[in-house]
């Protein structure tokens, strides 16, 4: 595994108000909760497979530390030195009837804040990473923009290795582009449709398929398409070919796509390693991610704190830490609108520092006579809501 390791936080909690200060609801925090992202998520999701050697940029803050502490008991890492902070990508995710209607039985994302500047060094590699990734078996490259997949020595190490073992690439709109000889590339569909614009020929996805298969002189493109399933096509192949999900892994209500693409790669990755046929791949990794999407996704895989962090007064919360990948397209949001109180309540409450007490609760705004729907916060940068991102 290589590539860019981010750290996943999610906030969680109801949503039964609205803020006076905008058409935004109020969460109520009950549970904060932490796991590796990005190519992290996917190390810990290919250990399911196999043994995994992690080779990933890490910064020298608590937010790094926390990361290896994270990884270390189920994977192997390599560090490489990394420059600025750790990125970091924090979701909120509520239920309630301020939270939109997709969040009705189940918390569902509303925002996304990144913060974070962490970019890998071009330093020399270490000679553990060359034998690292000379004795692999398989390598998938997940990339998310920040240094890693851009590196020469290890861009020149995986293009020679593209002919003896299978290399699968998840790649990312401002991440550089796949080492010639990959035998997989697994872009999303909105990452496909940025990577291959169609030039007004208004060209389909089997089309956008072979045309990066062409560039980038991969064996085999995979487009993600979420409840669609995916996209293949080969160049030893006249026609791409749609693979649908199984009908029973096709799950009624779907709130949470996060890791959905990371689930996608490891399994097409793992079965590939096996000696597995790409079409067979791709058709294993497909029924793969719909099952751990089914299963609640990144979120629903937890373990406690290690950090053991304790929440300030006025905040119920548990910190528990997830461990188990975003994707791709983003859904459409519609704007909503808040009512606020004329008479009765003119401070409606709000949310509080930790520092402060807690307030008596007052009387909110009511919530609208149908569910706004709200935007689902994407999991990686080229945006990715449905079980497609990576």
């Amino acid at each position: 595994m290589v590539g860019d390791v981010l750290l996943d936080i999610d906030i969680e909690g109801r949503a039964d108000r609205c803020s006076p200060d905008a058409a935004v609801p109020v969460v109520d925090v009950a549970a904060k909760t932490y796991r590796p992202g990005g190519a992290g998520l996917a190390g810990l999701l290919a250990a399911q497979d196999g043994d995994t050697v992690l080779i990933g940029g890490f910064a020298d803050d608590d937010a790094g530390v926390l990361l290896r502490r994270l990884l270390d008991e189920r994977v192997h890492t390599l560090a490489l030195p990394v420059t600025g902070s750790t990125v970091c990508k924090e979701r909120v995710r509520a239920h309630g009837p301020w939270a939109g209607p997709a969040a009705a039985d189940a918390p569902a994302p509303i925002t996304r804040l990144d913060f974070g500047d962490g970019r890998l060094r071009p330093d020399l590699l270490p000679e553990t990473v060359r034998a690292a990734l000379s004795g692999a078996r398989a390598i998938l490259v997940a990339d998310y923009g920040r240094g890693v997949a851009d590196h020469p020595q290890l861009r020149a190490i995986l293009a020679a290795l593209g002919g003896q073992i299978p290399v699968v690439w998840d790649p990312h709109p401002r991440g550089p582009t796949p080492v010639p000889g990959a035998t997989l590339a697994t872009p999303n569909r909105s990452e496909a449709e940025q990577l291959a614009p169609d030039g007004g020929r208004g060209h389909d996805l089997g089309d956008r398929a072979r045309d990066l298969a062409r560039r980038w002189s991969a064996r085999a493109i995979a487009i993600t398409l979420g409840a669609e399933g995916a996209v293949v096509y080969q160049q030893s192949s006249p026609d791409p070919r749609q693979v649908p999900i199984p009908t029973e892994l096709r799950a009624a209500r779907i709130t949470d796509t996060c890791g959905a693409g990371d689930r996608f790669a490891t399994a097409a990755t793992a079965a590939l390693a096996a000696g597995a046929a790409i079409e067979a791949a791709v058709e294993h990794a497909v029924a793969a991610a719909a099952e751990f999407v089914s299963s609640g996704a990144a979120a629903a895989l937890a373990v406690p704190d290690p950090s053991n962090t304790q929440p300030g007064p006025g905040i119920s919360a548990t910190i528990v830490t997830p461990i188990g990948r975003s994707p791709r397209t983003r859904s459409e949001a519609t704007e909503t609108q808040c009512a606020r109180h004329e008479t009765h309540n003119p401070t409606p409450a709000r949310t509080r520092p930790a520092s402060l007490p807690a307030a008596p609760e007052q009387h909110s705004a009511a919530p609208p006579t149908h569910t706004p729907h709200l935007p689902c916060a994407d999991h990686a940068d080229g945006g990715d809501a449905e079980p497609e991102h990576r």
